[in-house]
């Protein structure tokens, strides 16, 4: 993929939004902020990348979504209007999206991780999950929900029931501990651990993901660093490109 910014435009990045969860009443909050964080990105944005879990659970039926999150989906489809290119990578918890949000928004969406241009800088992003070393049971787990044969038996589940089984099993999810915060690993970090491993087959200036939950900034090589979205339930952070520097920020709006 490939971008050429405008004069005077940025991109942004952001992930973990786990909307749906811990609460009714907490995920509208969250929402709200999202949204004011939009509204910010919208007055310089050329493009926003939305790395991965932006719910908590998100199955698209044939001619149902799940209920909810109107605000955020009408301000992604208002940003659109404006012209700004909304792109949408699936992650763990959402990687059943399908054609409602490329239909209706104009979005793109990417279900695996992809190397982006923007001018001359070269990234590799994705949301990160199944990415780096272990994590054999998630792996194994990934290959199963993403199953077309399995997708398909699900899909004839009414969604009333669906719906109410993915719940219960997102409720085991490390989103619905919404106070816990996450800890750096040092050499132990997987997706930096992935990073480096990849930059020794083929360089890039910058690697991007989400799903660890934790705001990261470190080298992977003298000219190459790894960047982590972050989440939204306790950090509110993003990333912020002008063409030529990367900056992780944290939204106070």
């Amino acid at each position: 993929m490939k971008i050429e910014l405008l004069p005077d435009k940025k991109v942004y990045f952001a992930s973990d939004f786990h909307l749906g969860v811990p609460t009714e009443a907490a995920s509208l909050e969250r929402e709200k902020r999202i949204i004011r964080f939009l509204e910010e990105c919208s007055v310089d944005a050329q493009t926003i990348f939305l790395v991965g879990d932006l719910f908590d659970f998100w199955f698209e039926y044939k001619n149902t979504i799940p209920k909810g999150f109107s605000r955020f989906i009408g301000k992604l489809s208002s940003l659109s209007d404006q012209g700004i290119e909304i792109v949408i990578f699936t992650g763990n918890h959402d990687m059943w999206m399908k054609g409602y949000f490329v239909n209706e928004l104009s979005a793109k969406v990417i279900h695996d991780p992809i190397q982006l241009f923007i001018n001359e800088t070269k990234i590799f992003i994705g949301h990160g999950d199944g990415l780096g070393p272990g994590d054999h049971s998630y792996k194994f787990l990934k290959r199963v929900f993403r199953n077309p044969f399995l997708q398909w038996c699900f899909n004839w589940l009414h969604p009333n029931v669906g719906i109410s089984i993915a719940n219960f099993w997102s409720r085991k999810s490390r989103a619905q501990a919404n106070d816990r915060k996450e800890e750096f690993l040092g050499e132990s970090e997987y997706l930096w651990t992935f990073a480096k491993e990849k930059e020794k087959e083929e360089h890039h200036d910058c690697y991007i993901f989400g799903h660890r939950h934790l705001p990261i900034d470190v080298e992977v090589g003298e000219h190459s660093r790894y960047l982590n979205l972050g989440e939204w339930l306790n950090y509110n952070t993003y990333v912020e490109f002008d063409g030529q520097q990367f900056e992780l920020k944290t939204f106070e709006g």
